[in-house]
């Protein structure tokens, strides 16, 4: 098999989630803030935000909406009021200042020199952009969410991609954190690699192994990297 493109999950795969809500939020919001806990209530609400788009019940909206939506609810949640538009506005785009894992940015380099490289993310454009620029990453094309007008794991998302760089769906491979992400690609013909992210949750961890078959199992993106000649 020789893989020509790669299409990556954003949130957990390539960036540090959590660690950069808690920072943010503790900044915005006070030090007296568990940032922690506040990131992880607030990430428990986004695939129950996605839902209803997924299933047709409610028209397309973007993430950053969604986003914007369900903060309001976690700030209810930890009693928190008198949080003013703006103030709200910097928390939604936290989001777009995330952090990549450590080993991300170069491993991004040298997989470059020899693929196509997208994100293949539930992220608007605007938001995969910000964290491209953000941490210096250079892509190809953006895909996913905004791209396809669903969210994953829909079909439309992976066909989609690999019908815009026009590679067959075996020579492109899908790279995630998450087995749920990997096992829908798979359905649609894409090669597949996980990522392990053990910290991705905080305590809480993340998945060290793939719980499904895979074409490529690493233990960070250099490692992937370096199982692919790169």
């Amino acid at each position: 098999m020789t893989i020509r493109a790669l299409v990556f999950d954003v949130f957990g795969t390539l960036v540090d989630w959590r660690s950069g809500i808690a920072l943010e939020a503790e900044r915005i919001l006070g030090p007296g803030l568990e940032g922690g806990a506040f990131a992880d209530a607030w990430r428990a609400r986004y695939q129950p935000s996605l839902e209803p788009i997924r299933t047709g019940q409610r028209p397309w909206a973007d993430l950053d909406i969604l986003h914007a939506e369900s903060l309001d609810e976690v700030l209810a949640q930890f009693g928190i009021a008198g949080i003013d538009g703006r103030a709200k506005r910097d928390l939604v785009l936290a989001w777009h200042r995330l952090d990549a894992w450590p080993e991300v940015s170069d491993a991004l380099a040298r997989l470059r020199g020899r693929h196509w490289l997208a994100p293949l993310s539930n992220a608007p454009v605007r938001l995969a952009v910000s964290l491209a620029r953000h941490n210096g990453w250079s892509f190809d094309a953006v895909f996913g969410g905004e791209f396809s007008r669903d969210y994953k794991p829909k079909a439309a998302l992976y066909r989609d991609a690999v019908a815009a760089f026009g590679f067959d769906a075996s020579q492109t491979l899908m790279v995630a954190a998450h087995s749920g992400d990997l096992a829908a690609a798979a359905s649609h013909g894409l090669a597949t690699a996980h990522i392990a992210r053990p910290r991705e949750n905080g305590p809480a961890g993340g998945e060290t192994v793939p719980g499904v078959p895979v074409t490529y199992a690493a233990t960070d993106l250099a490692d992937l990297a370096r199982q692919l000649g790169c």
